[in-house]
């Protein structure tokens, strides 16, 4: 057992952090999980803020007062949201909002971006490179647009290696930029281990060997700053589900550097149209100029609703005083794991430096898909990845350090009686 004077130092401590923190009026303006239930799953599904709720009843209500009049006529017209949110999605990517758009889901994006850019008629070119971690289904629609192409992707998808199967060298990195890859796929943060990969420096390294380099910011954006266009990124896409909040399956976000409008999208759709001109009714795509050229169908305005709310309650909290916390969050919790868990063969894959991780922690421990599922009994709600991480996400809008403290301190009362010996196998935790 730990002794009683560490708990209460580290009891205490989270109670001062959390009387000083400036951003806690925040946590009141979410729906919490029950009185006794802690939420640390928030990089896989945020919670519901009145905000967002506010948003979408709002267009509910539009939809149902003004019918087809809420296209042009809605308090936020719904044929122009995707460019209203832009403008409010841009300063936390750092680009112009004529550089982003809201749209798609991360996968269709990926897809409409690896069609619009991936020319493999370069013939010393003709190959994507991704990582040996990524998120399953990036390597999905990579192979999908290869097999499209009539490319192999056993001999044109390449991948940066991983030498502990959890995170990403620079070094690796570089290697893998070889002269025959034309695009890079990357994830600002690894989805497994919570690393958060130097993107301004790969993105130069790329450029200099003459590769353009895609980001999937899904496990970034909301949690810290971005400065694609300052770094020169040539695109990027994400989700808005994590922790911007705008609920599950909530509709995507892309960005496109602004060198590359103009060019006509490789899926065109109805919404890939300037907008004087869609309504022309021309069997002559006439593209938007800026990065919502590469939308495709009607916006889906009820799953773009919440999103209101959601990025309105984030601008107001400002993404640098999050981050701020979210580290101090994820530092707090790295401190009282190593106090108290350390001894039952718990370690972090997490990277400690401030500039190398992003906003959750990811646990190893052999037995962690038990685990998962006794904490989740015991009223904490994590997530598992296998064969052997427990991902923990304490979110800077809603969480509190005594959220943490009692986190670490409930798994160390299953790991001490080994109580989680008895719950399910990997193949019953919940994703």
């Amino acid at each position: 057992m730990l002794s009683t004077d560490t708990q209460d130092d580290l009891a205490a401590e989270a109670a001062r952090l959390d009387a000083s923190d400036p951003l806690a009026g925040f946590r009141e303006r979410f729906y919490l999980p029950g009185a006794d239930t802690i939420y640390l799953d928030g990089n896989s599904l945020g919670l519901l803020s009145r905000d967002a709720e506010a948003s979408l009843r709002q267009t509910v209500d539009a939809w149902r007062d003004l019918a087809i009049g809420g296209w042009t006529d809605a308090p936020d017209p719904w044929f122009y949201l995707p460019e209203r949110l832009a403008s409010l999605l841009a300063p936390l990517v750092g680009a112009a909002p004529d550089e982003v758009i809201a749209t798609g889901s991360t996968t269709v994006n990926l897809h409409q971006l690896l069609a619009t850019f991936f020319d493999p008629t370069e013939p010393l070119r003709n190959k994507i490179l991704s990582d040996a971690i990524a998120f399953p289904s990036d390597i999905y629609a990579i192979e999908s647009q290869l097999r499209l192409r009539g490319l192999d992707p056993r001999t044109h998808l390449a991948f940066v290696a991983s030498s502990d199967g959890r995170t990403l060298t620079d070094a690796d990195i570089a290697t893998a930029f070889t002269p025959d890859v034309q695009i890079a796929i990357l994830p600002s943060v690894v989805y497994a281990s919570g690393q958060l990969l130097d993107m301004a420096g790969i993105t130069r390294a790329a450029h200099k060997r003459g590769i353009r380099i895609g980001w999937d910011c899904s496990h970034s954006i909301g949690a810290l700053p971005h400065s694609l266009s300052a770094w020169d990124a040539d695109f990027a896409f994400w989700c808005h589900y994590k922790y911007l909040n705008a609920g599950p399956g909530a509709v995507g976000g892309l960005y496109v550097n602004r060198r590359y409008h103009g060019h006509l999208p490789g899926l065109a759709g109805w919404f890939s149209s300037r907008k004087d001109r869609q309504f022309a009714m021309s069997h002559t795509l006439t593209p938007a100029e800026g990065a919502g050229a590469l939308q495709i169908g009607t916006p889906h305005i009820l799953s773009l609703a919440p999103l209101i709310g959601a990025l309105g309650l984030l601008a107001e909290a400002g993404i640098e005083p999050l981050r701020r916390k979210s580290l101090a969050l994820t530092a707090f919790l790295r401190k009282a794991i190593e106090a108290r868990l350390s001894r039952y063969g718990v370690t972090i894959a997490t990277p400690v430096e401030d500039g190398r991780r992003g906003g959750h922690l990811a646990l190893v421990h052999p037995e962690a898909a038990a685990l998962s599922r006794a904490l989740r009994q015991a009223g904490v709600i994590p997530d598992y990845r296998p064969p052997d991480i427990i991902r923990l996400a304490p979110v800077a809008l809603y969480n509190t350090f005594a959220d943490c403290h009692r986190a670490v301190e409930r798994l160390q009362r299953l790991l001490e009686y080994g109580t989680h010996r008895s719950q399910s196998t990997a193949t019953d935790i919940i994703p």
